[in-house]
């Protein structure tokens, strides 16, 4: 499962949007969308480290795992 999908899941699980992302973490838009839409493959480990704290899970529970 990608990073992103793991994200989705999380956002829908608590009911929250990709504009609540962003303004909780205070990382643009647009970067949550570029990984979104696969533009981005990678994210640095700041970003997703503020990603795993504004939706309350473990960092680990973003490992990429193969398929």
């Amino acid at each position: 499962m990608m990073l992103w999908d793991k994200i989705q899941k999380k956002l829908d699980e608590q009911e929250k949007t990709v504009y609540w992302l962003s303004k909780q973490t205070g990382i643009h838009i647009n970067t949550i969308y570029s990984l979104k839409n696969n533009l981005a493959k990678d994210m640095a480990f700041s970003k997703v480290s503020k990603i795993a704290d504004a939706l309350n899970v473990d960092l680990n529970e973003f490992k990429e795992t193969e398929k």
